[in-house]
């Protein structure tokens, strides 16, 4: 819906989250309602304050039983008063005057009722109620700027049959949407949106991670000490020659002997 104002048509801004402390919380539009309008008749700044509804829910009121005769009637009803509109602009500009407004009725309620019995008849007795629908909230909440929160909360206060604040918290409480936390302003983080981080994939649980890589002990600050006490490399070369050549010494003695 547009705003027109004496300039012409105004342009609409850009939506944006209501910013604000929460002042008050209402279980009805119509306290919320009664709540602005008591600051308003108090001179407060009412441009600075906003009526949030949360809990938004569709409903759908259910208004009778639907029949032929009730959908007939329905059409009738619409087409006299398109009738009636017809009648009127043809008495007022043609020469018909009076009888052109009565037929204008009388054709407009024929053709009406006649669409309205066609189209219930297409229902096929799938949608055999009438209806009304319309949203509305759980609960309404008035926000207020900061700077003047504290104003506000004090023009409410004087509201008569203590609605002032509704349900809402008491003055210096955590602003609407977190009850449980320390005061600060209602609207968007001030470091900004957070970055997306997508969800892991299926079956990448803590089970499904790989194993940690394995820990290795701490290395000794020195190297051990060689034991050098026992006989070099030489010394066992040295020795093995040695009993190799008694070995061969011990054999000749032996061949001879047999001889």
């Amino acid at each position: 819906m547009s705003n027109l104002g004496p300039m012409g048509p105004q342009r609409m801004s850009t939506p944006t989250p209501p910013q604000g402390e929460a002042i008050g919380r209402y279980a009805t539009y119509s306290e919320a309602q009664r709540a602005v309008d008591f600051l308003s008749d108090e001179h407060f700044p009412v441009q600075n304050v906003t009526i949030v509804g949360t809990g938004l829910q569709m409903v759908e009121r259910v208004t009778g039983r639907l029949t032929y005769g009730r959908a007939a009637g329905a059409g009738a009803a619409s087409g006299a008063w398109f009738g009636l509109l017809i009648g009127l602009m043809l008495s007022v500009f043609g020469p018909g005057g009076t009888g052109a407004l009565v037929t204008g009725i009388l054709v407009g309620a024929g053709f009406g009722m006649l669409f309205g019995v066609i189209s219930y008849a297409l229902t096929g007795g799938r949608r055999d109620f009438t209806s009304s629908s319309q949203i509305v909230a759980s609960q309404y909440t008035v926000l207020c700027l900061p700077q003047l929160a504290g104003q506000a909360r004090e023009v409410l206060s004087r509201l008569p049959n203590g609605l002032g604040r509704g349900t809402g918290p008491a003055d210096g409480a955590a602003p609407w949407g977190a009850p449980d936390q320390p005061s600060r302003s209602w609207g968007p983080p001030p470091g900004g949106t957070q970055p997306y981080m997508p969800p892991p994939p299926p079956g990448s649980g803590p089970a499904d991670q790989p194993p940690p890589p394995p820990s290795f002990e701490k290395a000794p600050e020195r190297e051990p000490e060689l034991d050098l006490s026992g006989p070099t490399y030489a010394e066992k070369m040295e020795e093995a020659r040695r009993a190799r050549r008694a070995a061969e010494a011990k054999a000749r003695e032996e061949q001879d002997g047999s001889q």
